[in-house]
């Protein structure tokens, strides 16, 4: 049995202090409740701003002239544009020499290899079903959240050689197009933002 401990009388005093949960001075409060003194503050001081002036001033800054971060922003955005319209990719002078004889051609090899033919696509156009079966393909990555030109571009990049004609439908659709929004949504981006 170990020997006993002897004891000073004295405890030694430690980093620790103990908790009581009673009386006045141990009275816990959160940092986010009022002290009972700052009701009686407010009621006592009558405030000498009014608020409708901070309201007034900040009206008064809403059509003024964008920021300095703003306005880079908006130079930027700019130069963007205009470098995505000069510069154009070796696959997209490609695409856009494709004839559409050939983007027939691809469709029907597509379609010799189903088992049964198409009867929900009967109303769309040949690019609407070349796009859509696009969409479809879950070989090229993910087709939800990203434009279908960014989509193709990426599979590009990633080796999966994307076929061409659908480049050219992408291409031909933009350039015909007036809103380009509509061309780059996916089908299923715009079923589940229905």
């Amino acid at each position: 049995m170990p020997p006993k401990r002897r004891s000073s009388g004295i405890a030694p005093k430690s980093g620790q202090s103990t908790l009581a949960f009673h009386g006045a001075s141990n009275k816990v409060t959160k940092p986010g409740t009022r002290a009972q003194n700052t009701k009686k503050n407010i009621v006592a001081d009558p405030v000498a701003e009014s608020p409708k002036a901070d309201v007034v001033e900040i009206d008064a800054t809403v059509g003024s002239e964008p920021t300095t971060t703003e306005a880079s922003l908006l130079d930027q955005t700019e130069k963007e544009i205009v470098a995505q319209q000069a510069a154009s990719t070796p696959e997209e002078d490609e695409a856009r020499r494709i004839t559409d004889a050939r983007i027939n051609k691809y469709w029907t090899a597509k379609e010799k290899a189903r088992k049964a033919p198409r009867v929900h696509q009967n109303g769309l156009s040949l690019h609407e079903k070349i796009l859509q079966e696009w969409d479809m393909s879950g070989q090229y990555g993910p087709c939800t959240g990203i434009a279908r030109l960014k989509r193709w571009k990426r599979a590009q990049r990633l080796g999966l050689t994307p076929p061409i004609e659908v480049l050219a439908v992408l291409l031909k659709e933009q350039d015909s197009e007036n809103d380009s929004l509509s061309v780059q949504r996916s089908l299923v981006d715009e079923l589940l933002n229905y």
